[in-house]
């Protein structure tokens, strides 16, 4: 008899309310769980409207779903009578001691956000940035992938990028092409100029809008110098830059139009 009344007692004091917190915890866990998911998945869709990049919509959907669970397990924990602010602490600490250790992955991840978020450049565009030029192949959260003129991969830390100057060469529909020709003193200013125009003109890709400029920039040391500064579509700059200056040094060469080089006149004097 007293056996029976001391497993009463036990199942009463003990097992009972141990089993009452057991499922409560389960069920804060498991309904914790459903609500998160549903939580992700609103979150996804209001990021997808964003038009935001799906590197950082998958980042901030994991980071938001990882805070998630980290509630829900404290909340089922702290439900079973474990002290929760040690382990809060514990993991504070963690995470200071990583941030610590990752410091220079952390630059680099925040500037591979800001990059998204702001878009200086996209992939496809040519830029120089962070030391290195070329076409930009993918962009990630903590670097970017730069595929050179001449077929080289280089992988530059966001850091780096977002730290210094970026030149997108192609964010614009246009550029504007500068060269500079020099011709003799002694050639037809006026002839030369017209010649320059003649060439521009028979290229189709040189725009109308806006005019090409070709004006007298400097009288220099051996020659008149030229400033021709034509408008072309982004794709065509570097074709058209290339002919245009053959062009036109073909056209001076069938005019008579001389392209003066440093030279030096010494004169000698025979003393009596």
């Amino acid at each position: 008899m007293l056996q029976a009344i001391d497993l009463g007692k036990l199942s009463t004091d003990h097992l009972i309310p141990w089993a009452i917190q057991i499922a409560s915890a389960l069920a804060i866990f498991i309904v914790g769980r459903w609500i998160s998911k549903i939580l992700i998945k609103l979150l996804d869709r209001l990021l997808q409207k964003t038009k935001l990049e799906p590197v950082l919509v998958h980042f901030i959907s994991s980071m938001v779903s990882t805070l998630l669970l980290l509630l829900v397990i404290v909340a089922a924990l702290d439900q079973l009578g474990v002290d929760t602010t040690s382990l809060i602490a514990l993991i504070g600490a963690a995470g200071l001691a990583v941030g610590l250790a990752l410091q220079s992955s952390l630059q680099n991840f925040a500037a591979g956000v800001l990059l998204v978020v702001f878009r200086p450049f996209k992939a496809g565009d040519f830029i120089e940035a962070g030391g290195a030029a070329g076409a930009v192949e993918k962009i990630s959260l903590f670097s970017t992938l730069i595929k050179t003129a001449d077929n080289r991969e280089v992988v530059v830390p966001n850091g780096a990028i977002y730290g210094g100057n970026i030149t997108n060469y192609t964010a614009q529909a246009t550029r504007r092409i500068d060269m500079v020709f020099g011709i003799g003193y002694q050639d037809d200013l006026r002839k030369a100029r017209e010649l320059i125009r003649k060439v521009l003109d028979a290229d189709e890709r040189v725009l109308k809008d806006p005019e090409p400029l070709v004006a007298v920039g400097e009288l220099g040391a051996s020659s008149v110098n030229f400033v021709v500064r034509p408008w072309v579509n982004t794709a065509d700059y570097w074709a058209a830059k290339f002919d245009l200056t053959e062009k036109i040094k073909l056209t001076f060469d069938e005019n008579g139009i001389s392209i003066p080089f440093p030279q030096m006149d010494v004169h000698l004097q025979q003393k009596p």
